[in-house]
């Protein structure tokens, strides 16, 4: 029924017959060739428009009959923000997957959120997929967010195109954000459309590579009228493609020799020259529009189309381990074939209403319905019983899913990351999604008793699904602990929790995850020697412990450089152990330790007495000894605030800044509006929304991602110290020390 409904929109110039023909591809499930797939996502900065965008790509392609705003007056919300919470608060907390067609190319979509809480649900997204579309807000230009998601790229080396959304708003100014694009991130950014106006006199775009106006007509601007170049934009044209051309020779070489040699350069030359510098990340075609006036977003599918890669393009590496011998590395075949084994990653878990759904990313070879297939994890047997591809929260059945494919499965019990294959001797993996470290927690519990069965079970099916919400219980100070990327991530889900669970809890005080580190070397030479009657203890470890550096000081290392036969090579995995659980509670605050290398040189062992525990126990006493004589460090995580005012409270917002102890890093001023980076702890950061809103009459907006750990100010190390101290019962309260001296 969508179909026909967007031939009538279009005034019948569709007929039924070529209807039914779309409609029997998206029921059959027809094999497509390779060159026929994108997998794209779509990523930006919270609040540029990337949902939006992705509702008019649905609607233009004929997936939806009709668009509806991320914060609409109907109630109904965007297709992709299927979670209640999404459409109240206007914001993307998952990402959704769907598929459509254009131009008889079939595309999957990922729809990722833009706030920095949720930022592992961009990284499993660029994982799996083999392009993406970097959206820009034309006022707001590069922002925080957008550097994290830029690196995301860059980390699984993702070819993207740019969009410059929001033309019609206030203060636009594609121009500066493409200098930001080359400044800020890098990018050899071009033109390859120019906005017809700006703000309210946005009418259009200009085609540079064919050098034509296209203006967005009808009704939801479906109608696109091709005309010629307004008089007033020639000269501008003309210079902005001959740029364009000129960017291109410096990265494409058979340009650069047409270039050099003067030779005629025509359409067909310029936009391969663009697919080959933007397949190898060296070119970003840069495109405009505003989405939510309807204009611009066919040529960006018309792009995708041209300039990403269909999966056969990119390189997808598994690796082989194999006993005695180095991992080695296999490319896998793309081809939309059964004559390679099935190889599927698994990269988002997620409880739908027939249970756990997992969403996967079909790499090789073809999986049918009812085929077994093998965790090469777990080396589980599971059989395939149900395959779907989703559209957003909507579900459709398949038979059979493709390399390229993007697809989920029910009832499989797995982690996000895993591996699975078709044959159980093929003992292969696919490297996982990088997931940052969490950087907040906080103490939770139900605020009923009787609700605890529930609580368990919402824990555990959102630490499942989210790899940065964790979960733990501390004996000390009998409390549950959440740990997340922020405020925000953790309220989301003691919100869910009451929505979906009917299990309301209390969120205690944030705490920051504070580590401790090492400042100087320090080296150990600890003997671990116990006789109770019978076999003993004997264990004796030589080494150091050294600090890595800075950018390394959340990692822990461990070396052996052992010679002979002191320490027996059976026994270094209990020295390795025994370091790795001692940093997991350090001496100090109770924090973990981090950011150093326990190097085991030398060491002694009893013929009898010596064992993998005994050695185990030794490793604990080195570091033990080592807080004692060592010179240990409090680091806290620092992070990069970006704050939008209006220039009338600038000073009072500078001064905000400096009084959380941050240091500003840069600053620019546009029309009426400043925006200030600056590094801030994040242990100064808490309470800082509502004083923003304070301070400009609400006006303001400010978001932060994790920088780095630093070490903290001595006054705050001796306080966390005292307050540990006090935790442990070491050091009476003030209260009972009045009492006692009374």
């Amino acid at each position: 029924m969508t179909l026909i409904n967007f031939a009538l929109r279009q005034g019948g110039l569709r007929s039924f017959g070529v209807i039914n023909t779309q409609m029997r591809r998206y029921s059959s499930g027809a094999v497509k060739p390779l060159e026929k797939i994108r997998n794209i996502g779509i990523s930006a900065h919270i609040d540029s428009g990337k949902t939006t965008l992705t509702e008019r790509i649905l609607f233009y392609t004929g997936r939806i009959a009709q668009m509806h705003e991320v914060k609409g007056k109907d109630n109904v919300g965007a297709l992709m923000d299927s979670m209640e919470l999404e459409r109240q608060r206007g914001i993307t907390i998952q990402s959704a997957a769907t598929y459509t067609d254009w131009k008889d190319i079939n595309i999957n979509i990922i729809d990722t959120p833009g706030h920095v809480d949720f930022t592992v649900e961009v990284e499993r997204a660029l994982r799996v997929l083999d392009g993406a579309i970097l959206v820009l807000c034309a006022v707001g230009g590069v922002q925080s967010q957008t550097l994290t998601v830029n690196r995301q790229m860059k980390r699984y080396d993702v070819p993207c195109l740019a969009f410059i959304n929001k033309l019609d708003r206030l203060s636009a100014d594609p121009f500066r954000v493409v200098h930001q694009l080359r400044s800020k991130l890098g990018h050899n950014a071009a033109f390859i459309q120019l906005p017809i106006g700006l703000e309210k006199d946005c009418k259009g775009i200009i085609d540079l590579i064919e050098e034509k106006a296209l203006y967005f007509e009808g009704e939801c601007g479906l109608d696109i009228r091709k005309d010629e170049i307004p008089d007033d934009m020639k000269d501008e044209c003309k210079t902005k493609r001959a740029e364009l051309i000129e960017i291109l020779a410096n990265v494409d070489e058979v340009l650069g020799d047409m270039f050099l040699e003067e030779k005629t350069i025509t359409i067909p030359d310029i936009k391969a020259a663009i697919r080959r510098s933007c397949l190898k990340r060296k070119f970003t075609p840069v495109m405009v529009g505003t989405a939510l006036k309807n204009k611009g977003v066919q040529p960006l599918l018309d792009a995708v189309v041209e300039y990403l890669p269909h999966p056969g393009e990119v390189s997808n590496i598994a690796l082989v381990e194999k006993e005695g011998s180095e991992t080695q590395k296999i490319m896998l075949d793309p081809a939309r074939s059964d004559e390679k084994p099935f190889v599927g990653l698994a990269f988002k878990l997620e409880a739908g209403r027939f249970g756990q759904l997992t969403y996967m990313r079909c790499y090789q070879g073809t999986l049918k319905k009812k085929d077994n297939i093998y965790n090469t994890r777990s080396k589980r047997k599971i059989k395939a019983g149900r395959l779907v591809r989703m559209h957003s929260s909507q579900m459709e059945d398949v038979e059979e899913v493709h390399a390229g494919d993007i697809f989920a499965m029910f009832g499989v019990d797995c982690a996000s990351g895993d591996t699975f294959v078709c044959d159980q001797k093929l003992d292969i993996s696919m490297e996982s999604m990088f997931v940052p470290e969490p950087v907040v927690s906080m103490s939770i519990s139900p605020k009923e008793q009787k609700d605890r069965e529930r609580f368990g079970k919402a824990i555990d099916r959102f630490t499942r699904e989210d790899p940065t919400f964790q979960y733990y219980y501390n004996p000390e100070s009998r409390e549950s602990i959440v740990s997340g990327m922020g405020e925000l991530h953790l309220e989301i889900y003691a919100q869910r929790m009451e929505r979906e669970y009917n299990c309301a809890v209390t969120l205690g005080k944030p705490k920051v995850a504070f580590r401790e580190t090492l400042m100087e070397p320090c080296n150990f030479d600890y003997l671990h020697k116990k006789q109770s009657g019978g076999q003993g203890q004997y264990a004796r470890v030589t080494g150091a412990i050294v600090p890595l550096d800075p950018h390394e000081n959340t990692q822990l290392k461990f070396s052996d450089k052992t010679v002979g036969t002191n320490v027996p090579k059976q026994f270094v995995p209990g020295v390795k152990r025994g370091f790795l659980d001692m940093c997991e509670k350090g001496l100090l605050t109770g924090n973990k330790i981090a950011g150093i290398e326990f190097t085991l040189i030398d060491g002694a062992h009893h013929i009898v007495d010596s064992s993998e525990f005994a050695f185990y126990l030794a490793a604990q006493g080195a570091v033990r000894d080592v807080f004692d004589f060592g010179k240990w460090r409090i680091i806290e995580p620092i992070m990069n605030v970006e704050i939008v005012a209006p220039v009338e409270f600038q000073g009072t917002v500078l001064s905000g800044i400096s009084k959380r102890s941050g240091i500003m890093t840069s600053r620019e001023q546009t029309e009426g509006w400043f925006t200030v980076n600056a590094e801030v702890p994040l242990n100064r950061m808490f309470g800082y929304a509502s004083e923003l809103r304070s301070q400009t009459q609400g006006k303001g907006e400010f978001s932060m991602e994790y920088a780095r750990y630093a070490p903290c100010t001595a006054d705050l190390q001796e306080q966390l110290i005292m307050d540990y101290q006090r935790s442990l019962g070491n050091i009476p309260d003030a209260d009972k020390k009045k009492k006692k001296n009374k």
